[in-house]
């Protein structure tokens, strides 16, 4: 029976929590969190302090589910403390941080949607790609933007927070610096520092450019889908409100419970010394979507509409 340690008991914890509860061969051993906002197990123990928990459990994995300001960090001192660990996206936005250093090997980005149907042959055997349109649709209304979701500084923007699945995904498929970004952030609602709208067309090295359409403040049903356009002018589309259907259809897509398993799963497996499962997302593969992201905020265009009907 593998063990593990979540840190972070919020919003985000409590899906983990949710999710290991039915994940096979593993025990919630202790969560880390001074102040939890969800429900603990009975019976499983809740430390003040991190440090103290890795010091007493001595956990397999750790699921490191707390804000950018905290995340890697501890991610860091878990991984070199001997555990596997997985670390709730963006886990930083600043890309110069994530210089290699040892433990790192042993820490992923939970993006569970990469583990969508067929998206491990799509990373596997990746296809020729012209163009991949990253879209996102969904909304954020003010109860969402509290604490430190309220700041660049500590949230990151929309493409950190919400669009990164989707891009992070199309940036493992298509290779190449970037060369070009034409993009305008849009403020209308003035709820936080970030924006509501961000659209931007990528251009890398070779051709090949990445569209980006995220927006939260849309008000019809929830998407995050990526199209990829392959230079055999076929379209492939990883579809869901979180890219969840991966290559097949809406309706038979598991839910993000049966992502996450998979997810936990394969970091235990490479924990055993097993091959690394093409859909896990090592923690030095991020920096390229962080520099990315960088590059598009410093470059784009700021509109700001204060007109409250533009809402």
């Amino acid at each position: 029976m593998k063990r593990v340690l979540l840190a972070g008991a919020g919003e985000v914890g409590a899906k983990h929590l949710a999710a290991l509860a039915g994940t096979p061969g593993v025990m919630v051993a202790g969560v880390a969190d001074p102040a939890p906002r969800t429900d603990v197990p009975r019976g499983v123990p809740v430390f003040a302090s991190w440090r103290a928990a890795l010091k007493s459990l001595a956990p397999d994995l750790v699921v490191v589910a707390t804000p950018l300001g905290t995340a890697l960090t501890l991610a860091r001192n878990a991984a070199q403390a001997g555990a596997m660990v997985l670390v709730e996206k963006p886990a930083t936005t600043d890309p110069a941080v994530l210089t290699p250093r040892p433990g790192d090997e042993r820490i992923f980005v939970a993006f569970q949607p990469h583990f969508a149907p067929g998206l491990d042959h799509l990373l596997t055997s990746p296809p020729a790609v012209v163009r991949a349109d990253v879209m996102l649709a969904v909304r954020r209304d003010p109860g969402y933007f509290r604490g430190w979701r309220r700041t660049y500084a500590t949230a990151g923007g929309v493409l950190h927070q919400q669009a990164i699945h989707g891009l992070a995904l199309a940036l493992r498929i298509l290779p190449g610096d970037v060369e070009t970004v034409d993009a305008e952030v849009a403020h209308h609602r003035g709820l936080a520092e970030t924006e509501d709208r961000v659209t931007a067309v990528v251009t890398l090295t070779g051709g090949t450019a990445v569209h980006i359409d995220a927006r939260v403040d849309h008000s019809g049903p929830a998407a995050h889908e990526l199209a990829l356009h392959l230079a055999d002018e076929r379209l492939l589309r990883v579809r869901g409100r979180n890219l969840e259907a991966g290559l097949g259809t809406p309706a038979t897509a598991p839910t993000h419970e049966e992502l996450r398993r998979a997810m936990y799963a394969a970091v235990l497996d490479a924990a055993d010394g097993r091959p690394p499962h093409p859909c896990l997302f090592p923690l030095t593969a991020l920096r390229r979507p962080l520099e990315v992201i960088d590059r598009v905020y410093r470059d784009a265009r700021v509109v700001r509409v204060t007109d409250s009907a533009a809402a």
